[in-house]
């Protein structure tokens, strides 16, 4: 009698076995395809939302970004223009200019300035090579103006302490110049270029590619020796503008009112006349523009998660649908032995299957879109930003599916679990 009872009950483990296993999970979401696919469809538009705003708000952050590249987070401008009020006997509306005193008077009287750079500028101005010819900005400057802006050489070097001390005539050209005075390519460190009348040995191609730069496009400039400039046009020693940063750890507008001070009183000009002493702080610009993409992450959050949990709410009601239609079904498993943790396990396992398999679609079409963004945005075979997500973000993507998962199937079981097997066969 032992042995006929073991063999009558020998099917049943493996029938509470396979409870969960991945054939049954899979014929159970197969058993009715359109409404399995409308599911999914949720999660699948949540994930892809999320990845898609993620890698595509990287992206856009990063070509931002370029419009910045290499130019100094905690730099800043001061310029001469027109007093607005009157001091020292002078009435307001006077012209007066920064002269090069003044860089060695900030040096010595604000302890916290790192880099000081003069600058001078000369616009519309041609530069010629053989029968090329193109419309250039000239600016003289320093060897230290690299603290400030940061150059892209892709050729040669950027101006030294001997170009200054020397007064040699080099200089560094932009990308566009560079390209339309050599257009056949290759090294012009050692070629010449003419300004007016005077001709310069190209030492250096800067590629720099931001869009913000002091005193015209870097693209479009001519460098050239800060003393060189001065010598050459007569302009004595005058300064269109003084670039300067601080040192680590001490804010810009810190000591913003420090440095209109001393070269106000330098030049009789009211230390409180912030228009006639112009400090435009880029200090500013870029703490707004980091305010500006943490906002854009949280937002992106917000939506991704947000159509996430929607589509999550959407499997969890869908699957109180199915434990409705398999009353009977799932009655019969609990009168033959199945557990509470068998029926829960089952109805979980279908709910985060579902989720994975829509939300993996999800982030494979979200990927396929972004690398068609990317290469939308190349240019000559180098992207100008990339449009992918990173691995830890993809990594908690999956994380949250599985726990969204989890959650969709907690109602739908604790439902299914409730089922008595008498209930069950009565409905039946």
């Amino acid at each position: 009698m032992n042995t006929n009872t073991h063999t009558s009950r020998k099917p049943l483990p493996s029938l509470l076995g396979g409870v969960g296993g991945g054939s049954e999970l899979l014929q159970t979401l197969l058993r009715n395809k359109t409404r399995s696919f409308l599911t999914g469809f949720g999660v699948f538009w949540g994930v892809f939302m999320l990845v898609a705003l993620m890698g595509g708000g990287s992206g856009m952050k990063e070509m931002l970004n370029t419009n910045f590249e290499g130019f100094a987070t905690n730099a800043a401008m001061v310029w001469a223009q027109t007093t607005t009020k009157p001091y020292h006997g002078f009435r307001k509306g006077r012209e007066w200019n920064l002269t090069t005193d003044d860089v060695e008077r900030l040096r010595q009287q604000v302890a916290q300035l790192d880099v000081i750079s003069p600058v001078c500028s000369r616009w519309g101005m041609q530069v010629v090579r053989d029968e090329h010819t193109m419309s250039c900005n000239v600016k003289g400057l320093l060897p230290e103006y690299v603290g400030v802006e940061a150059p892209k050489l892709h050729y040669g070097r950027y101006l030294n302490e001997m170009d200054i001390a020397q007064h040699r005539k080099v200089c560094v050209i932009g990308k566009r110049i560079y390209k339309t005075l050599f257009p056949a390519g290759g090294d012009p460190c050692g070629q010449f270029v003419r300004l007016d009348s005077a001709y310069y040995s190209v030492v250096g191609v800067d590629y720099g590619g931001g869009n913000m730069n002091i005193n015209g496009s870097a693209d479009e400039s001519v460098v050239i020796p800060l003393t060189l400039m001065q010598q050459a046009y007569n302009l004595g020693d005058r300064l269109e503008l003084i670039a300067f940063t601080a040192r680590e750890g001490t804010a810009v507008a810190d000591i913003t009112p420090r440095v209109r001070e001393v070269i106000a009183r330098a030049h009789d000009v009211d230390p409180t006349d912030d228009k006639a002493v112009t400090v435009f702080n880029t200090e500013v610009l870029f703490g707004l523009m980091d305010n500006l993409f943490d906002g854009v992450d949280i937002l992106i959050w917000l939506v991704g998660i947000g159509t996430l949990l929607a589509g999550a709410i959407g499997v969890s009601n869908i699957m109180m649908v199915t434990v409705r239609e398999r009353t009977t079904e799932i009655g019969i498993r609990r009168a033959i032995g199945a557990t509470p943790r068998t029926i829960l396990t089952q109805i979980i396992s279908e709910s985060i299957l579902l989720t994975a398999v829509a939300g993996m679609a999800g982030i494979l079409f979200a990927v396929l879109v972004l690398q068609g963004m990317e290469l939308g945005f190349t240019e000559n075979g180098i992207p100008k930003a990339h449009f992918q997500v990173g691995f830890w973000a993809a990594l908690g993507a999956l994380a949250l599916l599985a726990v969204l998962g989890v959650l969709a199937g907690l109602a739908p079981a604790a439902r299914a679990m409730a089922i008595k097997p008498v209930d069950a066969m009565r409905e039946e």
